[in-house]
């Protein structure tokens, strides 16, 4: 089933991510499901920890980046979505190359959103996954003053 209020495309989605966090760390949506979007980020100089892995703070980001873009295509035009809590679990190494996340429903309220983003390396999308998180997203009404 279709969760997305207008169809929007991958380029829509890219050009407006100009100038943000996301364009510095080269994060770039790849495909929009019925219910599904899922985002690339390299692993290089801009998203390594020290040892020469990708930073759990990056793959925070993109959790983060798919969560919160995909509350704002299910609400709509009218709506702002934040991110108002996040868990990650970092559960396998990434040291080249790029992750794909993919963010999936967990639920759909009128308020809160709930979101699964599954990271796994690119080149092996059935490979075990690097990061498995959940994003908490609050809706709000852009006319309603938020608390």
């Amino acid at each position: 089933m279709r969760i997305w209020k207008e169809d929007w495309t991958l380029e829509r989605l890219n050009h407006g991510m100009k100038g943000t966090i996301h364009d510095s760390l080269g994060i770039e949506f790849i495909a929009i499901g019925d219910d599904f979007l899922e985002a690339t980020l390299p692993v290089d100089e801009r998203t390594k920890q020290p040892l020469g892995l990708l930073h759990g703070g990056a793959s925070a980001v993109l959790a983060e980046s798919l969560g919160s873009r995909a509350s704002a295509l299910v609400a709509g035009e009218g709506y702002i979505c934040v991110g108002i809590e996040l868990s990650a679990s970092h559960l396998k190494s990434a040291r080249q190359g790029s992750v794909i996340g993919r963010v999936r429903p967990i639920r759909l309220g009128k308020t809160v959103h709930v979101w699964e983003i599954q990271i796994r390396k690119a080149a092996a999308l059935d490979s075990a996954l690097v990061c498995l998180s959940r994003l908490t997203v609050l809706v709000r009404e852009l006319n309603k003053k938020a608390g």
